[in-house]
């Protein structure tokens, strides 16, 4: 009995999630019908091509939180979603209104274990910012440091799980009822949002995130990162270092210059542009909101639930990648990106090779003026869309990161190019990837590598010959044109044998001839004798006929 509510409100939820798409023209999905993908006109209620995008955006937007954060995630997937609908996702605003004060005072209380106001001077009750997962306030210590708390909202664990058991059942009907969606895993997207979602439910991971970034850039003199303060942190509140500057959302373009917004663009680039290619660990999210200007030349950044990792081994193979494209070997890079986890039908490595070509030569020679890099980001996703190819996911968060701040850079200034300043860093990851320390580091951890497989070596032999022992391996052969290779060597025998015979036939009635004195003798030979070159000569005329008859004389 204590499951039916439980039941009863997915149910609701569900014929609520039902009414949604249906007014958004995704009908189809739940009546059942297969559909291709692609929506219905405005007069008639069903989405078009050039629409689906925005009427899944509002779709989503309208479903809540949990589904936004869902379609900010496909937004960073161009291997599953076409480009269109990509470009409206990342329209999606984690923006919900505040939980009450008293909330928010309770869930100090219980994550730091004394009431708010004996940990605060100050705590401001408005909220500065409020998302699905949690909202943020502003505060003072005791020691007069001012600081945001982040605290977590109620119960958003249970509702959280709720609504992820909905997406698996909407993850099932879609993947059974549209068509389009054939070659996608949609359970396996939902596993990763999933996994992503959970992970944000724990503040201490973006304190470590946050404290890792603050070490990275510690005394940088343009990037300021808030420091964590871990008293004052627990997995339900989080409490950074106050920095006082503007959203790069909500700046006044018309109050700065040209150049000043230029010099802006490029503070923030280089930014990304060194935790990428210095750090090899980067802020997932270079969203304007996450970006706040201290002064024309400093900036600081803030959310650091998303972030990506790139190890030594991936920056070695983004170098073999930059080598091989510098040097116009195109043929080589599809095996590149394959060392790097693009999967793609072997069988469509010729189309994939002329594809890469022709996005290549389009830009080949340009000058870095000439060329968009945004349009570059949407024609490389376009490629992956078609070819239905699937990317790591710390490599579609780096592609989503660089494209975003290119985005960013040329809304402060338009003649921005995000590959000016991307290139000086590549051509110091390549200079850095050969220095003598590096590849000696490489020799050792090769070393080690080679040293381990020579150890194991006898082990998994002796496992192996058990394994052949006690009959768990079978080894079965294969051969075609064997028994052409059969039928010929059975009659090169054949005629051997014929010939041996003949041979041995003529000799011997030869040495009859000549020591033979006594029986009966024909034309003074034995008679013996006469039968077998008789014979001898029969079987050697056989033998000669099949030979010029088989045309191998």
């Amino acid at each position: 009995m204590a499951t039916r509510p439980k039941k009863q409100r997915n149910l609701g939820r569900l014929s609520e999630i039902a009414q949604v798409a249906v007014r958004h023209g995704f009908g189809y999905v739940v009546e059942g019908r297969r559909g291709g993908g692609t929506a219905v006109d405005e007069t008639t209620g069903a989405v078009t091509g050039t629409a689906r995008g925005r009427h899944l955006r509002e779709m989503l937007d309208e479903l809540g939180p949990t589904f936004v954060k869902f379609g900010q995630l496909l937004s960073t997937r161009p291997d599953v979603v076409p480009p269109d609908i990509i470009a409206e996702l990342r329209g999606l605003q984690d923006d919900v209104r505040p939980f009450p004060f008293a909330e928010v005072e309770r869930t100090i209380r219980e994550e730091l274990g004394q009431p708010l106001e004996r940990l605060f001077v100050d705590f401001e009750e408005k909220a500065v910012a409020a998302a699905s997962i949690g909202q943020v306030h502003r505060a003072t210590l005791p020691n007069g440091r001012q600081v945001v708390v982040k605290v977590q909202r109620p119960n958003a664990p249970r509702q959280i799980e709720a609504d992820l058991a909905l997406l698996y059942q909407a993850a099932r009907l879609a993947k059974e009822r549209i068509r389009a969606l054939d070659f996608i895993d949609t359970s396996e997207l939902v596993d990763e949002f999933s996994r992503s979602i959970r992970q944000e439910l724990d503040y201490r991971l973006e304190a470590r995130n946050a404290d890792t970034f603050h070490r990275n850039f510690a005394g940088h003199p343009h990037v300021a990162i808030p420091k964590v303060y871990w008293t004052y942190t627990r997995s339900r509140v989080l409490t950074l270092e106050w920095l006082d500057g503007t959203q790069l959302a909500d700046l006044d373009l018309e109050e700065w210059t040209v150049d000043q917004r230029r010099r802006l663009a490029y503070l923030t680039t280089e930014a990304w542009m060194t935790m990428i290619f210095r750090h090899g660990f980067f802020h997932g999210d270079p969203h304007p909101a996450n970006i706040l200007v201290l002064s024309p030349e400093r900036i600081g950044l803030v959310d650091f639930g998303l972030t990506g990792k790139l190890t030594d081994e991936d920056m070695s193979k983004l170098t073999r990648l930059f080598i091989d494209a510098a040097a116009e070997n195109i043929e080589a890079l599809p095996k590149r990106l394959a060392d790097l986890g693009v999967r793609y039908p072997k069988e469509r490595e010729e189309e994939f090779v002329s594809a890469i070509r022709e996005l290549y030569y389009r830009y080949y020679g340009a000058s870095l003026r000439e060329i968009d890099p945004i349009q570059i980001m949407r024609e490389a996703f376009q490629l992956i869309y078609s070819m239905n190819l699937h990317l790591p996911t710390r490599f579609l968060l780096l592609d989503r990161a660089i494209a975003t701040v290119g985005s960013v850079g040329i809304d402060l200034y338009p003649d921005f190019n995000v590959f000016e300043v991307a290139q000086p860093y590549a051509r110091g990851l390549l200079l850095d990837r050969f220095t003598p320390e590096r590849v000696a580091r490489r020799a050792r951890r090769d070393a080690s590598r080679y040293a381990h497989i020579l150890r194991e070596a006898p082990f998994q032999w002796h496992d192996f010959m058990e394994q052949v022992r006690d009959g768990q391996i079978e080894v079965g052969f294969v051969h075609k044109g064997l028994e052409d290779v059969i039928e010929t060597l059975q009659r090169v025998f054949n005629r051997l044998v014929i010939a041996l015979v003949v041979t041995g036939g003529l000799i011997g009635s030869s040495l009859i001839g000549i020591f033979a004195k006594a029986g009966p003798h024909f034309l003074g030979i034995n008679v013996i004798s006469v039968v077998g070159f008789a014979l001898s000569t029969v079987l050697g005329l056989w033998l000669l006929w099949g030979v010029v008859r088989s045309g191998r004389l």
